[in-house]
């Protein structure tokens, strides 16, 4: 039993009769827990516990009911999650004529001259093939159009876009992006990477009230699945504007802060190319703005996305024997912001989704820890998607965090196994059980709207590794257990962005986050991997349902 208090102390819960997996290896599991102002006062058995309990305590029997702690989504995009939530939703679709369709029904409701936006379209549920404008200029005559890849690093544009931005057969691509042309050099609408960004400044920027309203929806929604803390980075991609994520801090997380409107708990990590800006912020306000807001770091990007044969490869696409992918951002650029970003004991994440991308972000961190000298800075790799045979031990003994998103390997086995080759594939993609091995921090999350909010979803993907249509697991060995799969999405999660004094493990002193699950049986949960969400604390008050 571990316990903090003094025995004059009163709770405000107790919860007990439970099945409490704490994530706290001093204390694996008990069965009560009580609270008191937000925090846990003390964990064990009920016996431990029971002076605790006074008139105005609440006491929950669980009748046995599995209890973890909050779940901590280690990458994703929160406001962008809300505002797609109201715009096409692309997902999922298997066929030409679906695309088309949705597309056309979006625009039949939107008034002339509106944009009609949105995405989460994945053309490998259709065989491969790229969407292109001439697929939907007859149904979109009157609006431009700009619906992103799943993976955010593509999107199509119709006609009546190409046409508002000026692109043509003579426009030259972008540094770090591609315009999609046909072989006789006509656009075809695909914008990839920071080719974006010829068209994002015609879009009308959301009005604050949306922002807004858009965090409360995705909090709501994060709040049902068990997500009580979300590791932010923002609304940017390659090719947006850099201010976006300043915006979103200003404009709606200050607000809904200081209004007392903040639903779970974030921590923001803002573009790289700011890092002097987070820097003075950091020493203005400190890293821990309230209860609910986290300062996290920087982000950058080494390359692109598998889909969208942008993530750098030391060897060829095998669908593209000329194309071993795209750095987005160049070396010596990406070195000295991540030497500036340390100087100024900034913690560093940068996305790293190919083998040489992954490679080349860990040839940085270690040549900045060698200069700079040892400290507690916990650099992050940001999806560490496909790794070289020698990468894993290099996480471990470098101490890099590979932050993963286990959901992404259900849509990208059969991309990868098309892309990559199958031995390839099989080699490197989604490394879990290697990393542990090595000692590396594995920390879990969704990369939504890329994919969704979901950690139980996410837990069992990594237990089973068993994508869409398969009756068997891609990669095997790879599989993690019960216990492992939820430490990415807590306690390992917590320490990837030095939450883990505050958050992820029900210890005493710590925050009381948690959620209680459908299933009463551990074995069960073990075996399967399946249960559902029943009730969500933060701060030991109920937040859903």
């Amino acid at each position: 039993m571990a316990m903090l208090s003094s025995s004059c102390a009163v709770a405000d819960l107790v919860l007990k009769n439970a099945l409490i997996f704490t994530c706290d290896d001093s204390l694996p599991f008990a069965d009560s827990m009580a609270i008191l102002n937000t925090r846990i006062l003390r964990v064990g058995t009920y016996s431990a516990v029971q002076d605790l309990v006074g008139p105005r305590t609440k006491e929950l029997n669980l009748g046995g009911k599995v209890v973890v702690p909050g779940f901590i989504d280690a990458h994703g995009h929160l406001i962008y999650q809300g505002l797609q939530m109201k715009e096409v939703n692309l997902h999922g679709v298997n066929h030409k004529h679906e695309f088309v369709t949705r597309i056309a029904e979006a625009a039949k409701n939107t008034k002339k001259g509106t944009w009609v936006l949105g995405g989460g379209w994945n053309n490998d549920l259709w065989g491969g093939e790229l969407p292109m404008a001439s697929w939907i200029d007859d149904v979109t005559p009157s609006n431009p159009v700009l619906l992103s890849r799943i993976d955010g690093h593509m999107s199509l544009a119709n006609n009546v876009t190409l046409k508002l931005a000026g692109i043509s057969n003579l426009t030259e691509d972008p540094e770090g992006g591609t315009i999609g042309k046909t072989t006789g050099g006509d656009p075809t609408g695909l914008l990839i990477d920071s080719a974006r960004k010829l068209v994002l400044p015609f879009i009308p920027k959301v009005a604050v009230e949306e922002r807004r309203e858009a965090l409360v929806r995705a909090s709501s929604l994060a709040l049902a699945r068990g997500v009580t803390t979300i590791v932010d980075f923002g609304r940017y991609y390659p090719g947006e504007s850099v201010e976006l994520s300043w915006e979103d801090f200003s404009d709606v997380y200050q607000w809904a802060d200081s209004s007392g409107k903040m639903m779970i708990r974030v921590c923001l990590f803002f573009p790289m190319e700011t890092w002097s800006s987070l820097h003075d912020l950091i020493h203005k306000m400190g890293q821990v703005v309230s209860p609910w807001m986290y300062l996290g770091g920087v982000k950058g990007f080494a390359d692109g996305s598998l889909g969208s044969h942008t993530a750098l490869f030391h060897e060829p696409y095998v669908d593209e024997p000329g194309n071993c992918g795209m750095q987005i951002t160049e070396r010596e650029k990406l070195f000295n912001l991540t030497m500036e970003s340390d100087i100024s004991k900034l913690q560093v994440a940068i996305h790293a989704i190919g083998d040489k991308a992954n490679d080349m972000v860990l040839d940085i961190y270690e040549s900045v820890i060698s200069t700079n000298g040892p400290r507690d800075r916990r650099f992050r790799v940001e999806h560490a998607q496909h790794l070289a045979p020698e990468a894993p031990q290099r996480f471990g003994k470098l101490g890099i965090i590979a932050s993963a998103q286990p959901e992404h390997l259900l849509d990208d086995a059969e991309s990868a196994t098309n892309k990559l080759g199958a031995q390839r594939a099989e080699k490197e993609s989604f490394l879990f059980r290697s990393l542990l091995t090595c000692k590396a921090c594995l920390a879990f999350g969704s990369d939504c709207p890329v994919a969704n909010i979901n950690p139980l979803g996410g837990i069992r993907t990594a237990m089973r590794r068993i994508p869409p249509s398969w009756d068997h697991a891609w990669m095997p060995s790879e599989c993690l257990t019960l216990d492992e799969a939820i430490k990415a999405y807590t306690i390992s999660a917590a320490y990837a962005s030095f939450l883990d004094k505050d958050l992820g493990s029900l210890s005493p002193g710590k925050l009381a986050d948690f959620v209680i699950l459908s299933t009463d049986s551990w074995d069960e949960f073990a075996a399967e991997g399946s249960a559902s969400i029943e009730a969500t604390y933060t701060g030991g008050i109920q937040a859903y349902p």
